[in-house]
C-alpha cells in the first residue's frame, strides 16, 4: 500500500531531496519553509525512516573535495552461498561506500557482489582489495576504474 502525502509532508520532502539548508538549524529551516513546525519535520522524517520507505537521512559529503580523490567498483565473482558472508565483511571495511549483489546469467560476465571502494590514490584503492582477498572468501574480481563522472545527483521523487 503506498502512503499518500500531505501537502506539507511533500514540501518537506521536495526540500530533503535537494541539499541541505547550510545552518545550525537546517530542521527549523526546513519546518518554515514547508509551513510546519520543527516537531512535525522530525516526525516525518522518523516515520518514513521507521517504516522502511527511506533507508537513512543525512547530509551527502562531496568526497573529492575532503581528499578522497580515486575510487573504484570493484565486481567479484562470489558463490551465491556465500554472498551474504561475503557482503557483511565487505560493509564494515571503512573505505567501502557501497556493497551490492547482482545476480547475473551472462556467461562472459561471472561477477555479482560489488563494491564501491574509496581511496586518496590507487594504491590505497588496492589495499582495500586486498584486504578483502585476506579477511573474506573472495578470490576472483575485476576492477572497474571510473574516468569521469558524468552525473551524480539525489534522486527525485518529487518535483
Amino acid at each position: 500500500m503506498s502512503h499518500q502525502f500531505t501537502e506539507a509532508e511533500r514540501a518537506v520532502l521536495r526540500i530533503v531531496q535537494a541539499d541541505l539548508p547550510d545552518s545550525l538549524t537546517p530542521y527549523a529551516d526546513m519546518a518554515r519553509e514547508a509551513g510546519i513546525s520543527e516537531a512535525e519535520v522530525l516526525a516525518l522524517l522518523t516515520r518514513l525512516k521507521a517504516s522502511g520507505a527511506i533507508r537513512r537521512f543525512g547530509a551527502s559529503i562531496k568526497h573529492q573535495k575532503t581528499g578522497w580523490t580515486h575510487n573504484a567498483m570493484v565486481a567479484w565473482k562470489v558463490n551465491e552461498a556465500e554472498v551474504e558472508e561475503c557482503g557483511r565483511i565487505a560493509s564494515r571495511h571503512d573505505r567501502i561506500s557501497h556493497v551490492y549483489y547482482r545476480p547475473c546469467s551472462a556467461p562472459d560476465w561471472p561477477y555479482t557482489l560489488y563494491t564501491m571502494v574509496h581511496g586518496r590514490s590507487e594504491a590505497e584503492c588496492l589495499t582495500v582489495v586486498e584486504d578483502l582477498l585476506r579477511d573474506s572468501p573472495l578470490r576472483e574480481y575485476a576492477i572497474l576504474r571510473s574516468l569521469k563522472e558524468l552525473k551524480k545527483i539525489s534522486m527525485t521523487y518529487f518535483a
